[in-house]
C-alpha cells in the first residue's frame, strides 16, 4: 500500500488538486458546479476501497500495461518516409523515433514489442463521423461507435452536431453531447479526470472524441451563444447549405455563413459546410412525372452536381472575408465530402489558388465516393444512398486524381449510421430511405485496397487520414510519428486479404447497414495504440473504456 500510494496515488492525486486550481481558474462559476462532485466521488472510493481500486481502473485501460517500451518494425511511417525503425514511447508520449539495424543496444532492457512486416502508423484521425448521442443511441452510440474506431485504427473522433438529439447548437447542448460520453464509454476513476481534461494530458485514456458546434439560424445572428458554444469547447461549427434532414438543425443561407465566420475569426477554428444548394427547377426537370423509386438512376438526378457547384459559388464571397485584412480573417472554411470532381471541383482549385494571397478554405471527400460507382448499384440497395450521392465511374476516377494531386486535402468517413428500418430495406425506395453510409470501421482497409491500383503510399494515407485532419482540429500533438506527439499509432498488415461477412466481427451497431458488407478487401488492422494504450488487438479491445472529450481552448 506505501509503494501504491508514494508512486501511483499520490501523483494522480496532486495532479487532480493542481489541475483543478487551474480550471477554475479559466472559468470559475459553471466549473465549479461541474467539477465538485465527481472529485468528491472519486476520494470518496479512494478511501473506501484503499486506493486500489483506482489503480485497477487505469490499468484496464490498455492490453499491454506498460508506461516505457518501444515497438518496431521494418515499415514504421514518419514524415520523412517509411523506415525501418523504432518508436520509444513513455508515458503515453512518443519519446523518439529511430531507424534501426539488427542491433537492439537502442532499448537498454526495456520492453519491445516487435511487429515485424506490419505496418507503423500514426493513429486516423476521422473528423466527420455521426454517433448519435445523446437522444438516437439506438441509430449508433458512444460506445459502439468507438469500438468500430478502434478496430479500424483510428485513434481520434470528431463528432458531427446533428443526428444526436438535441442537436449540438449552444453551451448546455455540447455539455449535454459531454456528459453523454461519461455514462457509456469510461469507468468510474476518469469519470473524473474528464472534467479536467483541457489542462492534463496522461496516459489513461482509451479513446479521444472532439466535437464540432453546429451553426444554425438560431445562433447564427447570437454572438453571446456562438461563443458560448466555442468557449465551452466546440473545435468549430458545422452548417448546412441545404436541408438537413434532422428537424433542429435547419439550413443556413450565405448571410447565417458570414456571421459565423465572423465569430470564428477571434478562435482561429474552422467552418464545416455540407455544400450544396437546392435548385428546385433542376430537381423537377430532372426527375421527371413518375419517377421510379427503387432506381438508383431516380435518386441521383434529385441531386445533380449543378447543386454542390452553386453551393460553392455562394461560399466564394463567404471566403473572401477570410483574406487578410477581411472582417474574418483567420477563420477557416472546409468543404464536406466533395461529391463533384467537375465543375465544384475547380471553384474549389480557383479558391485555393486565390487564397494563397489571404483567406483558407480545404476539402474533404469519402471512401465511398472513391469506392463505389452510380451504375454498380443496384435497384432497391438504399445502403447505398447518402447525400451528396455516389456518382458515375467518370467521375470517380475524377476525384482520385484530385486526391493524388493534392486538390483535395483529406478524406474522412462521414459515418452516418441510422436504425435498420429508416433505410427501408424491404421497400428499397431511395427517394425515402435514410441517406447515410456506414463505414467507420473500414476506411483504412477500403482506402488501401481502391487506392492499390493509383499507386497510393503509406504516406499519402498518413497525410489524408492523420497529419492534414489533425491541423484542421487543432490537435498539435496528433497525426505524426514524431517525438513530443501523443503515442497514438494504427498498426496493420497491407497484404493480408479477408472478408466482411458474418464471420468478421464488427462493433457498428448496425453493420449490416454498410453497403461494404460481403466485399474482400485488403489491409487487416492489428492493433491500435491511443496515447500509449493497447486499446485494440487481434480482435480484443481493453476490458476498460478511458476515453476523454478533446475540448479546444481558448
Amino acid at each position: 500500500m506505501d509503494d501504491l500510494w508514494r508512486w501511483r496515488v499520490l501523483p494522480l492525486l496532486v495532479l487532480i488538486a493542481s489541475s483543478l486550481v487551474l480550471y477554475l481558474r479559466s472559468n470559475p462559476k459553471v466549473r465549479l458546479l461541474a467539477t465538485l462532485p465527481p472529485l468528491l466521488f472519486f476520494v470518496h472510493r479512494c478511501l473506501l476501497l484503499g486506493f486500489d481500486w483506482s489503480m485497477k481502473s487505469v490499468t484496464e485501460c490498455s492490453l499491454f500495461r506498460h508506461d516505457h517500451y518501444w515497438i518496431t518494425s521494418k515499415r514504421v511511417v514518419t514524415p520523412r518516409g517509411v523506415i525501418e525503425g523504432a518508436v520509444e514511447v513513455k508515458e503515453g508520449k512518443i519519446a523518439s523515433v529511430i531507424e534501426t539495424d539488427n542491433q537492439k543496444g537502442w532499448a537498454s532492457g526495456e520492453k519491445v514489442v516487435d511487429f515485424g512486416e506490419a505496418v507503423i502508423m500514426p493513429g486516423l484521425i476521422d473528423i466527420h463521423v455521426h454517433l448519435d448521442e445523446p437522444g438516437r443511441v439506438e441509430w449508433e452510440g458512444f460506445s459502439s461507435g468507438t469500438k468500430a474506431a478502434a478496430a479500424g485504427g483510428i485513434t481520434t473522433l470528431v463528432d458531427m452536431p446533428l443526428n444526436n438529439f438535441p442537436s449540438t447548437i449552444s453551451e448546455e447542448t455540447l455539455r449535454m453531447k459531454v456528459e453523454a460520453t461519461q455514462g457509456k464509454i469510461y469507468v468510474d476513476v476518469v469519470f473524473v479526470l474528464i472534467v479536467l481534461i483541457l489542462i492534463v494530458e496522461g496516459p489513461y485514456f482509451l479513446h479521444d472524441i472532439g466535437f464540432w458546434g453546429g451553426l444554425v439560424p438560431e445562433n447564427a445572428y447570437n454572438i453571446t451563444m456562438l461563443d458560448g458554444l466555442l468557449h465551452a469547447g466546440a473545435l468549430g461549427l458545422k452548417s448546412f447549405m441545404c436541408p438537413s434532414g434532422i428537424n433542429d438543425f435547419p439550413m443556413t443561407n450565405i448571410t447565417h455563413i458570414k456571421e459565423g465566420l465572423h465569430v470564428l475569426a477571434k478562435y482561429k477554428r474552422p467552418l464545416l459546410v455540407h455544400a450544396e444548394v437546392v435548385l428546385d427547377h433542376e430537381t423537377d426537370e430532372g426527375v421527371g412525372g413518375s419517377p421510379n423509386p427503387w432506381s438508383y438512376a431516380t435518386y441521383l438526378k434529385t441531386r445533380p452536381t449543378s447543386w454542390e457547384e452553386a453551393a460553392i459559388r455562394n461560399l466564394q464571397e463567404a471566403i473572401k472575408d477570410t483574406r487578410t485584412g477581411g472582417p474574418a480573417e483567420g477563420a477557416h472554411v472546409h468543404i464536406v465530402h466533395l461529391s463533384d470532381a467537375k465543375a465544384s471541383l475547380d471553384l474549389i482549385k480557383d479558391l485555393k489558388q486565390k487564397g494563397q494571397n489571404g483567406g483558407s478554405v480545404s476539402v474533404e471527400t469519402c471512401p465511398h465516393y472513391l469506392a463505389f460507382a452510380a451504375e454498380q448499384i443496384e435497384d432497391g440497395n438504399t445502403r447505398f444512398k447518402c447525400s451528396p450521392p455516389i456518382r458515375e465511374a467518370a467521375n470517380r476516377e475524377k476525384l482520385w486524381e484530385a486526391l493524388l494531386e493534392e486538390h483535395i486535402d483529406m478524406l474522412s468517413s462521414d459515418h452516418s449510421p441510422s436504425v435498420p428500418e429508416l433505410k427501408l430495406f424491404d421497400e428499397g425506395d431511395f427517394l425515402r430511405a435514410w441517406g447515410g453510409i456506414s463505414s467507420l470501421q473500414y476506411v483504412l482497409p477500403i482506402t488501401w485496397t481502391y487506392g492499390h491500383k493509383y499507386g497510393v503510399t503509406f504516406n499519402q494515407i498518413a497525410t489524408w487520414w492523420s497529419e492534414r485532419p489533425a491541423k484542421l482540429a487543432g490537435q498539435k500533438y496528433k497525426g505524426a510519428i514524431v517525438v513530443g506527439n501523443d503515442a497514438d499509432f494504427a498498426v496493420w498488415e497491407p497484404e493480408m486479404e479477408f472478408v466482411l461477412d458474418d464471420n468478421y466481427k464488427t462493433y457498428h451497431k448496425h453493420p449490416n447497414n454498410s453497403p461494404y458488407m460481403g466485399m474482400k478487401l485488403s489491409g487487416k488492422v492489428g492493433a491500435t495504440f491511443v496515447r500509449g494504450n493497447l486499446v485494440f488487438s487481434e480482435g480484443t479491445h481493453a476490458s476498460a473504456a478511458c476515453g476523454a472529450p478533446i475540448l479546444a481552448q481558448y
